[in-house]
């Protein structure tokens, strides 16, 4: 395993994400991070509360963290002004929206600047299983300044202006006169530099399959809530201290969905009750990542796979495919979801599944074993990914010694990385890795 040293790594807040508005006399500093804190524990939360059911579950916060305090301390708090609730409050300074999912922008960063924080003043030196890119990207930015031309040159880098003066330059050392055409020499051209493109283009594809609800270890966190904290911070991160890269996430099961970023926190994981849409499609996280990003011209391109099972299910796009599997298992459960779950998905959820993948899945769950189908079909597609040179690498949160011996012989076939860890820790997993590739990316034009 690697080591490395973040402490130099610096983060600070934005003032205006952070503070609150001038005429929000109601709520102290101290008071509104209590709030956020409380609002990312319900947001996160696998049913969260509706908008309607915040101002009680935020009023009783408040009542709790002040009822050691003195009197004097208690009447600062909000419920000394009786003119608002707190969610009146929280909606004025642009924290809260009475829709669904109540966060907004203002209060999805202000809580994320927060989880960040406390993330990264808790990291310290230690194992975390942190990998390299391959890809590096070369000579695609132009800079505004200029080097003499090289012999074996791109002639589109020349810098036509500078060129044309350097040669009027040398005609008047001379004592020439300037007439046109000008007698150019391969010494009076300049190019223009450029510099390494560094950005990265990743996908991040989060597990919502059935059995992401567990929770396995002593803090209580579930697989589902520890992967939106980790991705809630991570995109964070990215969007201050990055913002030239792109970071994408999509959520998979029997089918896949690009998700909104601001919808992290709200992230639900399928059940029983959404027919078959509870599966486990590693293909279908492979193919709509995959389409995502060859639509970015960044040259480091990579997925990042966070599961806790099997692939269960594949696509069958054509009637060859259905028919082989048919051949072989005639019982065998093919699904379509309707479009009345459709819409109920995407009314309760906020998620557009996309259907463009394929028309019908495969649907084979063996206990603790792949259906030969199901890995031809997810390794094949995966194998598209490679000869995109995109890069795949997973991470685990399973306590199955099977899933991670079936994941890492499928990174074996396409040199990829993965890792096993406690779910405790995805955060800091996530978050070093994506600093240290960036800072791999960065100094490899040194």
């Amino acid at each position: 395993m690697l080591q490395h040293n973040l402490k130099k790594f610096v983060y600070q807040s934005s003032t205006e994400e952070n503070q609150p508005s001038g005429n929000s006399k109601g709520l102290d500093q101290q008071t509104i991070e209590k709030l956020l804190q409380s609002l990312a524990n319900q947001s996160m939360r696998e049913n969260a509360p509706s908008f309607e059911e915040l101002e009680s579950i935020l009023q009783g916060n408040i009542d709790d963290s002040s009822s050691d305090q003195t009197k004097t301390e208690s009447d600062q708090s909000p419920k000394s002004d009786d003119t608002k609730p707190i969610t009146k409050y929280l909606l004025e300074h642009g924290y809260l929206r009475d829709e669904k999912n109540w966060l907004t922008k203002k209060g999805f960063f202000a809580i994320g600047n927060q989880i960040l924080k406390d993330l990264l003043a808790e990291l310290k030196t230690g194992d975390f299983g942190l990998h390299e890119t391959k890809s590096v990207g070369t000579g695609t930015i132009i800079l505004d300044t200029t080097k003499k031309f090289e012999l074996g040159g791109e002639l589109k880098m020349l810098n036509v202006s500078t060129s044309i003066l350097n040669t009027i330059q040398r005609l008047s050392k001379q004592g020439k006169t300037i007439d046109f055409p000008l007698d150019l020499d391969v010494d009076d051209f300049e190019e223009f530099e450029t510099t390494e493109d560094v950005r990265a283009a990743i996908v991040y594809c989060i597990d919502l399959s059935s059995t992401m609800k567990s929770s396995l270890t002593s803090s209580g966190m579930s697989r589902i809530e520890a992967a939106k904290r980790a991705l809630w911070s991570l995109y964070v991160l990215n969007n201050r201290f990055f913002p030239n890269d792109s970071i994408k996430i999509i959520g998979f099961a029997s089918m896949a969905s690009i998700i909104n970023p601001f919808d992290i926190p709200f992230l639900k994981t399928y059940d029983a009750n959404d027919e078959f849409l509870h599966y486990t499609n590693y293909q279908a996280a492979f193919r709509l990542a995959k389409k995502l990003l060859q639509k970015t011209s960044a040259k480091n391109k990579r997925i990042v796979m966070i599961t806790d099972g099997q692939p269960s299910a594949c696509f069958v796009d054509n009637d060859s495919q259905k028919n082989a599997i048919l051949s072989e298992k005639p019982y065998s459960n093919f699904y379509v979801p309707n479009e009345q779950l459709l819409s109920k998905i995407k009314l309760e959820r906020n998620l557009a599944i996309d259907q463009s993948q394929g028309a019908q899945v495969y649907l084979c769950y063996r206990y603790k074993k792949v259906d030969a189908k199901v890995d031809e079909r997810t390794v094949t597609e995966a194998k598209k990914c490679m000869r995109e040179n995109i890069q795949i690498d997973s991470i685990v949160v399973s306590e199955e010694s099977e899933l991670l011996e079936y994941v890492q012989q499928m990174e074996k076939i396409l040199q990829g990385k993965t890792y096993h860890i406690n779910q405790n820790n995805m955060d800091k997993v996530l978050v070093i890795d994506y600093l240290y590739n960036t800072k791999k990316i960065l100094g490899s034009k040194n």
